[in-house]
């Protein structure tokens, strides 16, 4: 059995369904399937959280006609029941309808986990019209986590028994990305972008023989086509250097996907569901590393630098009380880098989490930061690949290993502010 997943560009409009529909009867007529929110969908749906816990009525209708006319627009060109994205939809109005008395957290899961519950929906009952052999299957009934809301830890030995005695028999299967639930019945999200992470779970609890992730790219490539007009196509990819490479902001892949897989063996394929013969790039078990370099850009980046008032030592009390505030704050290290009496870190810039966490530190700190920089974070680097980037880039940190060189620059001369 084979695990294919395609995610929300590939699903976005009624031409992009049939596509898929038609990569689905022609590659894999008795596989697992798992699809993402059609387009824009999970930010449509974040926005109605936001209103919703705001109690903003305006707004919350209008998001909710916003989601209904995308999804009703593409069923009008499409074949089908569509009855149960008509009875989610009336779920979703009855959720909003009520004032919440959830945490933010779970009220968001609990939301926008049905983006993929109307995609998948919508898919289903086009290829039913189709004369495709295909089954629905929840996610939610299938994937067993903690109550760690929108980042949910997976309870492994609960999901691959259930896994392992529900998807069995033939046809086609459809199930969601990025859903679970907990052992109390409330859904839990498994992380933004989380679907190929759930292509994994299934792929690791069926012993999957491989997994393909459909993208409107045409595999990985040695950097985003946004930042550089001349890429390369990666045709293997080592599980270290596809680790290492979503470690450190690669968006082809996402970060909790290699583990699963890796430890059983399974080869990871990306492709381009726009050329779905070609054969894109394979993520397995092999010895050679890469020998072309890659790039990853992080724009939006905070330098944040800590100095002690009393200009003692950063010493491991100091560290576990740092981390341990950044921890709390919800806020992720990109890099970290520190001297005597100095600390520094790059975090992804937020607009709400950051300056809290700013107060917090200056209790005990002397802080400074940098808004607006960039994170480039070059894998098997030299030094020609480092002077590329630099140029037109004001330097303020860099910090080397034997196979990544991580570079934080400014376009223009920033004057750094002290909290």
């Amino acid at each position: 059995m084979r695990v294919f997943k395609f995610g929300g560009a590939s699903v976005k409009d009624a031409n992009g369904i049939r596509n898929v529909a038609e990569i689905i009867k022609t590659q894999c007529p008795s596989e697992v399937v798992v699809v993402s929110a059609m387009g824009k969908t999970t930010n449509a749906l974040e926005e109605l959280v936001a209103a919703y816990m705001n109690q903003q009525t305006e707004r919350i209708q209008a998001t909710l006609s916003t989601v209904k006319s995308y999804h009703t627009a593409i069923m009008n060109e499409l074949e089908g029941d569509f009855g149960a994205v008509h009875e989610t939809f009336c779920f979703l109005e009855e959720c909003v309808a009520v004032k919440p008395v959830c945490s933010y957290n779970e009220t968001y899961d609990q939301i926008v986990s049905l983006g993929e519950i109307l995609s998948t929906q919508i898919i289903v009952a086009y290829l039913k019209a189709h004369y495709v052999p295909v089954m629905w299957f929840d996610a939610r009934q299938l994937i067993r986590t903690d109550t760690n809301f929108r980042e949910g830890r997976v309870d492994w030995q609960e999901t691959a028994r259930r896994i392992s005695e529900t998807l069995v028999g033939k046809g086609v299967k459809i199930t969601q990305g990025f859903i679970g639930q907990s052992a109390n019945g409330r859904t839990v999200t498994l992380g933004r972008d989380g679907s190929d992470y759930t292509a994994a779970i299934f792929a690791y609890c069926l012993n999957a023989e491989s997994v393909t992730i459909w993208k409107d790219v045409p595999g990985v490539l040695n950097a985003d086509p946004k930042w550089f007009d001349e890429t390369v196509l990666l045709d293997t990819i080592t599980y270290q250097d596809a680790i290492e490479l979503a470690y450190y902001g690669a968006t082809v892949i996402h970060p909790k996907t290699i583990k699963p897989i890796q430890n059983k063996g399974i080869p990871l394929h990306v492709k381009s569901f726009l050329t779905p013969d070609a054969p894109g790039t394979t993520i397995g078990n092999f010895k050679q590393h890469l020998l072309t370099p890659s790039f990853i850009f992080k724009v939006n980046q905070v330098l944040i630098s800590l100095h002690p008032n009393d200009f003692s030592f950063i010493a491991e009390d100091n560290l576990s009380h740092i981390f341990g505030r950044f921890a709390m704050a919800g806020v992720k290290i990109n890099l970290m880098q520190n001297t005597a009496i100095s600390f520094s870190v790059v975090v992804d810039d937020d607009p709400d989490r950051i300056p809290r966490l700013l107060g917090q530190l200056k209790d005990d700190f002397r802080v400074s930061y940098n808004e607006n920089l960039e994170l480039i974070t070059i894998r098997y680097y030299d030094q020609a690949t480092i002077d590329r980037v630099l140029v037109h880039k004001k330097l303020l940190l860099e910090q080397k290993s034997r196979y990544t060189v991580q570079l934080v620059v400014t376009d223009v001369a920033q004057e750094q502010r002290v909290f």
